[in-house]
């Protein structure tokens, strides 16, 4: 087996993960040894794991609020467990639906000793949640206008969407406009994270739900 090479760890995650860099570290290295072998990560990413993937996630974390997140597709843990590791006050729900990603989420909670996450195997459209959640986040899933109907309905009145998003996140907001509205998001805009900080830029499509979706809420 060829030697995996990790991309050396950039100077800034410390300033990003403050005193939980020792559990960040651990779970990078997990996911740089582990991640191609397990079909988590593409054989490209070691090289750029922390400036792709972690850092880029890690940057949302003041933008969360004490309270329960769920993460959407969290997959390998990006952003969901990058966040519950730098954000142990806050609750999460990682809802992912791949066995062998739910699995990789467990185990990966118990060895960092994360007390704060709740794994979910589930796609998001049949998620049923005895409470709606506080903010709801996702990386990567699919286009806004096809994410709202799998996100807002999680959410409380006043809930806030936390979505990553690339270079055309103003454009997806354009497109989903009739999604917007039928979901009763407002206050839509994009939060661009980590500039003059990261080398990828992180944007978030930010949105408060402003009336309750779905039975039970």
């Amino acid at each position: 087996m060829s030697s995996i090479v990790v991309e050396d760890e950039p100077s800034v995650a410390v300033e990003l993960a403050g005193d939980r860099i020792d559990v960040l570290r651990a779970f990078t290295a997990n996911l740089g040894a582990f991640g191609e072998e397990r079909g988590l990560i593409g054989p490209l990413e070691p090289p750029r794991l922390w400036s792709r993937h972690i850092l880029n996630s890690a940057i949302m974390a003041p933008l969360l609020r004490p309270g329960r997140v769920g993460d959407i597709g969290t997959g390998a843990g990006l952003p969901g467990l990058v966040l519950a590791i730098v954000r142990p006050d806050v609750d999460f729900i990682l809802i992912e639906p791949m066995e062998r990603r739910v699995a990789w989420l467990n185990e990966q909670s118990d060895e960092l000793g994360l007390t704060n996450v709740t794994v979910l195997r589930a796609r998001a459209e049949d998620v049923s949640l005895p409470q709606p959640l506080d903010q709801v986040t996702a990386r990567a899933v699919s286009a806004l206008r096809t994410l709202l109907p799998l996100t807002a309905p999680l959410l409380r009145d006043g809930g806030e969407l936390v979505l990553m998003k690339g270079v055309s996140a103003e454009k997806e907001i354009a497109a989903a406009e009739k999604q917007l509205r039928k979901f009763k998001v407002s206050d839509v805009s994009v939060e661009v994270l980590g500039e003059n900080l990261l080398d990828d830029v992180t944007r978030v499509i930010r949105g408060t739900v402003r009336a309750p979706h779905g039975p039970g809420m």
